[in-house]
């Protein structure tokens, strides 16, 4: 008898369901997809960047059903929410797919045989040096296998979609081959190694197959040597924007910044591209988007500060979190959060175990428990960070021989507040009471955009808005992030207030940082300033006021 809970077909809410389910391994294999990530630049963030991509795709699907709104959504998350040079190509394979299935009610092995080649030619076309032994190559591979398994008689969509796997991961472990720098440092790639997983993903929705568990990675030395700031990359910048602009320029417009830069990937196409660029030359860089068209969202890093404020991260907190022969404490810390930054920053001051999840993104009890099984320790304090996690954190007590305590953090500024109290030689209990009083000084606040059309009362409120939120409901709406920022930090901060925190999140400008420190140093000069790279998405500002 067939397996009925087999599908045969995916619908729109099916194909949903797979890009959730991506993000949810995406979330899984971060950290060791940034382990693994020593080319182009062994910077450990290849596992943050698709992530965050991913996230931006699941927010832009939402509850969407219908095949052509999914694959829409697909397509337009992707592009406005690449990230790195990963986060960018991986956007274009999943263009590709959407551009093959958005055509259909529903995709079968055929469409997904298709949505592959596809995916695979636009990879390729959107990197100016292509190189084999990295995603590309792998995307290419899970293309030819299911065009064979087509040729050879797969007549279910488990079984090409099984051969396609097997070929991906086979591709994975094989880059080494291709690429000496991933040979040298005894990893695979990294980029490739996350795509592989969206072909799991596709396997656990079609036929419940469990999805591959995370492996622990040892730092290469590759990474090390970035992490110290032996190797910094010769290019110091790394420049993003979106760039509206006829398709008719693009060509030339990449020729131009094969001229001052590498690693260049263009992504896109109906006028709207994501450019990815390493420069010294950040003038000429933009400068060469605002010849071909409108550059907007223009993000700069420098690969020199990134490291070094990585190593300050590292140093900071003495000791890498993962390590087996990190020391036991009376009581350790779990705490949830999503982004790079973030979590560097909880490990930095004394957070053992970090869960990846926040405002939209909850994790499960399942998870929180790993988290605590994985510390070592007796006793665990949990810090949710999310009013949506609290009551998920406080059922994991009752389910491990560890004793458990939730200290309410609503926020991340709550608990790094929090942390400041905590004392890992001391017991469960002093350290609740201690952290608790820590978090319930903070006055917590936040950023965000508003998804619908709504009312408050503080007035009603366009989709599209930005908004800022305190935990008594939104106070106030904004045109820009910034400008909500700026209001919310002046409805925080009273005559008694000494320390502002400020983390930015992956789309918050270089500029508006500027603009920040200078209205606060200004207008509360009485306050002192900390600003963190939380590389959070969907809120571009979260501020706690003490």
């Amino acid at each position: 008898m067939a397996d009925t809970s087999t599908l045969t077909e995916l619908d729109g809410a099916a194909l949903a369901r797979v890009v959730v389910t991506y993000r949810d391994a995406l979330r899984s294999h971060q950290e060791e997809l940034n382990r693994l990530n020593v080319y182009p630049v062994p910077d450990g963030d290849t596992g943050t960047n698709m992530a965050l991509t991913i996230e931006s795709v699941c927010s832009e699907v939402g509850d969407r059903t219908r095949m052509p709104e999914v694959c829409k959504a697909i397509s337009h998350g992707s592009l406005m929410g690449a990230r790195g040079n990963s986060g960018v190509i991986l956007s274009q394979i999943l263009r590709g797919l959407a551009e093959v299935f958005g055509g259909s009610a529903a995709i079968d092995e055929e469409h997904v045989t298709l949505g592959l080649r596809q995916a695979s030619d636009a990879a390729y076309q959107a990197v100016m040096r292509p190189v084999e032994g990295t995603i590309l190559t792998v995307v290419r591979s899970t293309a030819e296998a299911a065009e064979a398994a087509s040729t050879d008689g797969a007549r279910t969509l488990s079984a090409l979609l099984e051969r396609a796997a097997d070929a991906a991961h086979d591709a994975v472990a094989d880059t080494p081959n291709h690429l000496p720098v991933l040979k040298d440092a005894g990893v695979v790639d990294a980029g490739g190694h996350g795509f592989a997983l969206l072909l799991d993903a596709f396997l656990h929705v079609v036929d419940g197959r469990p999805l591959p568990e995370p492996k622990i990675i040892a730092t290469p030395a590759a990474v090390a040597a970035h992490e110290r700031g032996d190797d910094v990359a010769e290019l110091r910048y790394e420049v993003m924007f979106l760039l509206d602009a006829e398709d008719a320029t693009i060509p030339a417009f990449k020729e131009t910044w094969s001229g001052i830069g590498d690693s260049i990937v263009v992504t896109g196409g109906d006028g709207l591209w994501n450019c990815h660029v390493h420069t010294d030359d950040i003038g000429a860089a933009i400068e060469a988007g605002i010849e071909a068209g409108r550059p907007s969202r223009i993000r700069v890093t420098d690969l020199i500060e990134q490291v070094e404020e990585e190593a300050w991260v590292r140093d900071a907190s003495g000791n890498d979190a993962s390590d087996d022969d990190a020391a036991e404490v009376t009581t350790a810390v779990v705490a949830v959060g999503v982004g790079g930054g973030m979590q560097r920053l909880l490990r930095s001051v004394g957070v053992q175990e970090v869960v990846a999840g926040g405002q939209s993104m909850n994790p499960s009890t399942a998870q929180i428990l790993e988290a605590v099984e994985r510390s070592r320790a007796e006793s665990v304090v949990v810090l949710p960070n999310n009013k949506n996690i609290v009551a998920v954190a406080e059922q994991v007590d009752a389910l491990t021989e560890r004793a458990v305590a939730v200290v309410p953090t609503h926020a991340v500024v709550e608990a790094l507040a929090a942390l400041v109290a905590y004392d890992p030689d001391a017991s469960l209990k002093d350290n609740l009471v201690a952290m608790t009083d820590a978090a319930e000084r903070v006055n917590a606040g936040e950023v965000t955009q508003a998804v619908r059309d709504s009312k408050a009362d503080c007035g009603p409120i366009a989709q599209g808005d930005w908004i800022a939120i305190t935990r008594e409901g939104i106070q106030l709406t904004a045109q820009s992030a910034i400008d909500a920022a700026l209001a919310l930090v002046g409805r925080l901060v009273d005559d008694d207030s000494e320390l502002v925190t400020v983390l930015l999140g992956a789309d918050a400008r270089h500029a508006d940082t500027n603009r920040l420190r200078e209205h606060v140093g200004l207008e509360h000069p009485h306050v002192e300033l900390e600003v963190h790279a939380g590389d959070q998405p969907l809120y571009p500002y979260l501020i706690g006021v003490e």
